[in-house]
């Protein structure tokens, strides 16, 4: 696998997650949407603000982009070591 690819490719699904999470905390009533959570998970966002909004963008983005950069390195070295042919 690239890593270079699945980390961009994580990264940007990442990002649309947060954006559709966004846009559903918008159109939900306030009991059904992820605020609190997405403020658990990404340090410093605040809802509803644009720094914060950017902010949970780039934090989201930056999380997927890490999980690529950690995931192809060892699924390669497993695939090398344990994969078939």
């Amino acid at each position: 696998m690239d890593t270079r690819i699945v980390s961009w490719a994580l990264g940007i699904w990442a990002s649309v997650t947060f954006l559709l999470c966004v846009v559903y905390g918008l159109i939900a009533p306030e009991n059904l949407h992820a605020q609190a959570l997405l403020e658990q998970l990404l340090p410093a966002f605040q809802w509803l603000t644009w720094p914060g909004f950017l902010l949970g963008l780039a934090e989201s983005f930056l999380y997927g982009a890490y999980a690529g950069l950690v995931f192809c390195p060892v699924y390669n070295w497993l695939n090398r070591r344990w994969g078939r042919g």
